[in-house]
């Protein structure tokens, strides 16, 4: 018999590349998404809906579902916005994951069923950090209401783990992208305007703190790392991202360069882009992901921009030819 797998956030990025990794696992799928907002991709075949920031039909789906393995990626996850939105994402982003940890502990209890759970925990956490690279012993210090509700499902992660005994996990992933990014997000916000600046579609982009240094890495590597994670005997937490720093600007130059333009005659900077409190610089250290999952990946930062840019070239250009078909 497959085992099942229940996907919370299944239309966002993660879920999607997660989502067809599972499948090629020969895993029956099922995904949880908000009706609010209908994400990046189509709802999966086996689709429920269900409002993090109440929860209230949690228990009936993980009934219907019964998991083996459950992969928590819901979150209010854009960082600017959480400063617009604090209240609502400290609901969705932390307490959410309250919610989900103990809808799955009245399941274990009723059905004698251990299920196993993985909270996607980011790097957004260490905030400002006290030391680089950061890994799974480094002090947390948010930054943001996004990465205070992280750090809430972080410590409600090990607790329900430890109280209870539950194959409860954190994954510390720091940045990854894709052509699935969201367009809010500053590497798919650079790689759509490079498109639409190469085709004559737009003339400037406008950016917020580009010396800001971040450690990218592709999502569809990061996907396996949370299935490796509940493969093992016991449970535990881990840092997963490249172990390389890179800024805005560097990404900015790889990604310009990718369609042979200088990014200086096209960005300015905007003030209104800065966050209240900025992280300056995130750079991970999975020595212990490499050493215990044998975890490592596989795309690099220049072919992550390379790949971000010709997926959002082939989107433009389709969007060009029906804008000219229409006028």
């Amino acid at each position: 018999m497959n085992r099942v797998a229940l996907i919370t956030g299944i239309n966002g990025q993660d879920g999607y590349y997660l989502s067809r990794f599972l499948k090629s696992k020969n895993y029956e799928v099922h995904g949880i998404t908000s009706c609010s907002k209908p994400g990046i991709g189509e709802p999966p075949k086996n689709c429920h809906y269900c409002d993090f920031a109440e929860g209230s039909n949690l228990n009936k789906i993980i009934n219907e579902v019964q998991p083996d393995e459950v992969y928590h990626l819901a979150a209010q996850s854009h960082v600017r916005l959480s400063f617009d939105l604090p209240v609502y994402t400290a609901e969705v982003t932390g307490v959410g994951t309250l919610r989900l940890l103990e809808a799955l502990r009245y399941y274990e209890e009723q059905s004698q069923k251990k299920v196993r759970f993985y909270q996607a925990s980011s790097s957004e956490m260490f905030g400002k950090v006290v030391e680089s690279p950061q890994s799974e012993t480094t002090p947390f210090h948010p930054r943001s209401p996004y990465a205070c509700a992280k750090v809430f499902s972080y410590w409600q992660t090990i607790n329900y783990r430890e109280s209870y005994g539950m194959f409860a996990c954190n994954g510390i992933l720091f940045n990854h992208e894709s052509p699935r990014r969201g367009e809010a997000f500053v590497t798919r916000k650079i790689t759509k305007a490079v498109a639409r600046i190469k085709l004559g579609m737009q003339d400037k982009l406008f950016l917020g703190n580009i010396d800001a240094k971040r450690d990218w890495g592709f999502a569809g590597d990061y996907v396996e790392a949370m299935w490796l994670i509940l493969q093992q005997d016991q449970p535990d937490d881990f840092v997963i991202g490249t172990g390389e720093t890179h800024s805005v600007r560097e990404f900015l130059e790889a990604a310009f360069n990718a369609v042979d333009l200088d990014w200086k005659k096209y960005v300015e900077i905007d003030p209104q882009y800065y966050r209240p409190a900025e992280v300056e610089l995130l750079c991970a250290d999975p020595s212990k992901a490499r050493e215990k999952l044998n975890w490592k990946t596989k795309v690099s930062f220049e072919e992550l921009a390379q790949l971000m840019v010709e997926a959002d070239m082939k989107l433009t250009q389709q969007e060009k030819i029906l804008g000219d078909a229409t006028s």
